[in-house]
């Protein structure tokens, strides 16, 4: 691995914690790059809106407050409702006052958001299979997913977020 300048807080690490983070680092973002673009191309869909439309299948109505849609997706509740504000214009999803609390948004996903997810699916789980899923051997797999639960469990442990609902 290349020098690390004494003055980057990355000389913190030892050399083993380096590489794992910029592995990860590196995945995480040309993964996500990968999936935007192809959203985009095949689907007309950002990777933010295919997280919203997941989140919301998550739950058995398909309907979620904004914070508790949030917390399941890791975004600021300020994010969130400017970002299905604009899905919604798209007819995507739907926002409406919670009948138990008016001060409460409401999102919940409409037909046109459950068929547009259907019909992205198939695309996207190739991609994902293809460029991350096939780089593992089935033992990989496995251990892999061990992994990422314990980080998840830190991250949910040290975080500032509460577990959502639909992750045990």
């Amino acid at each position: 691995m290349a020098e690390i300048a004494p003055e980057s807080p990355f000389a913190l690490l030892s050399e083993d914690e380096r590489r794992a983070w910029f592995a990860y680092m590196k995945v995480h973002l040309r993964l996500r790059y990968e999936m935007n673009r192809q959203l985009r191309a095949d689907h007309g869909l950002s990777l933010a809106d295919f997280d919203v439309l997941v989140a919301l299948t998550s739950d058995e109505d398909a309907t979620l407050s904004v914070s508790d849609l949030a917390v399941r997706i890791g975004w600021e509740r300020s994010r969130v409702s400017h970002h299905v504000r604009r899905m919604a214009g798209r007819g995507l999803v739907q926002t409406s006052a919670s009948a138990e609390d008016k001060r409460v948004t409401v999102v919940a996903l409409t037909a046109a958001g459950r068929e547009t997810l259907a019909a992205a699916s198939p695309s996207h789980v190739a991609l994902v299979r293809t460029m991350f899923l096939d780089a593992l051997d089935d033992r990989g797999t496995g251990e892999f997913a061990e992994w990422f639960e314990k980080i998840y469990d830190s991250l949910i442990t040290h975080g500032t977020l509460p577990r959502p609902v639909d992750h045990p």
